[in-house]
């Protein structure tokens, strides 16, 4: 994804570290956590930036999981607390 003429839409930087960090996919209510996504982070507002190839392949593997055709790596549970 590193782009040498790559601004960051936020604050106009050009820096940018790679770095893996956890996505949280949805869709309808349903979730995939996925850690380990590869992203670039804008060094002066820590804008974070996926390329669209990952971002598709996230997308394929929620909805192969959701249709059964593919496993999960693993099952976690999160409490719930409403914000009041």
């Amino acid at each position: 994804m590193s782009n040498k003429n790559m601004r960051c839409p936020s604050c106009g930087g050009e820096h940018f570290t790679p770095k893996s960090v956890e996505y949280l996919y949805s869709h309808d209510g349903k979730y995939l956590l996925v850690p380990g996504t590869p992203a670039e982070i804008c060094e002066t507002c820590g804008m974070v930036f996926y390329d669209a190839s990952v971002l598709e392949n996230i997308e394929r593997r929620f909805f192969a999981i959701l249709r059964q055709s593919e496993q999960p790596d693993q099952y976690i549970q999160m409490p719930v607390a409403a914000y009041a």
